[in-house]
């Protein structure tokens, strides 16, 4: 029986990493095409990255969106669930249904119909529009972990620090925002994530300034490269060691 629990883990990790483990290796590849037989180590495509402006442009560009989208979402996300969590409201089954709609729905509907209401407002595409398409797919996730993480603990302290004195934003930001900080980091993090792989948001919301993914796509048009295979293993190993040292630091104090 172990040997089996032990088979499924590889064959389960196998199937996660495998195409991750083939994108960094063939980043190295001293070819033009990313493809058997390897033909030999080389670090010329990870200089040809860093050295490309227009692709380190779409780097910040997407740590912009991917950070203040999700720092945007994150807040509306705290304030909704506290309220509809500690407010008895008319209707509260109904407003938490609504805030998680966008969860259900395609990103291609939901940035058809931005584009629709950008364009007929007069909203020029840019970077805010792609950051308020990724605060519309963001809220949800950031009110729903939000929320499942309040209970009866969190409850009687803030009723005990009001019974001090301290007033509902006093409560909010010294009592609650703490007592639930893991689940707001997760939620955080999570939205980051989601932000900095979105590709049809990113992609129908902006127009000269682009993120990450749309100039990934660009440099796709053009044929496969090891460079393409060097961006993908940057930001992996850049993601992969952010989550190590949130799990080191953040995440193991919360632990009991």
């Amino acid at each position: 029986m172990r040997v089996l629990i032990w088979a499924y883990m590889a064959a389960a990790y196998a199937f996660i990493f495998l195409p991750v483990l083939v994108l960094v290796v063939f980043s190295f590849q001293d070819g033009r095409l990313p493809v058997p037989p390897f033909q030999g180590f080389t670090l010329r495509w990870y200089g040809s990255v860093l050295g490309n402006a227009k692709l380190m442009s779409a780097l910040g560009n997407s740590l912009l969106v991917a950070v203040v989208s999700s720092s945007l979402a994150l807040i509306l996300g705290f304030l909704a669930a506290h309220a509809l969590a500690r407010v008895r409201l008319p209707g509260s089954v109904l407003l938490r249904g609504l805030l998680i709609a966008p969860m259900t729905v395609s990103y291609l509907i939901i940035a058809l119909g931005l584009l629709t209401v950008f364009n007929q407002t007069g909203v020029r595409l840019s970077l805010w529009t792609a950051g308020i398409g990724h605060v519309v797919i963001n809220l949800p996730l950031c009110f729903a972990i939000t929320y499942a993480a309040m209970g009866d603990q969190q409850r009687s302290a803030e009723r005990a620090a009001r019974d001090l004195g301290a007033s509902d934003w006093q409560v909010l930001v010294h009592v609650s925002a703490p007592m639930l900080a893991p689940a707001l980091a997760a939620a955080f993090f999570l939205s980051v994530t989601f932000s900095w792989d979105e590709f049809i948001i990113a992609f129908l919301l902006t127009r000269f300034d682009v993120t990450l993914p749309v100039e990934i796509w660009s440099m796709l048009r053009s044929g496969l490269s090891p460079a393409t295979n060097a961006v993908g293993a940057l930001v992996f190993l850049v993601s992969t060691a952010l989550v190590v040292v949130l799990e080191l630091t953040l995440f193991r104090k919360a632990k009991p």
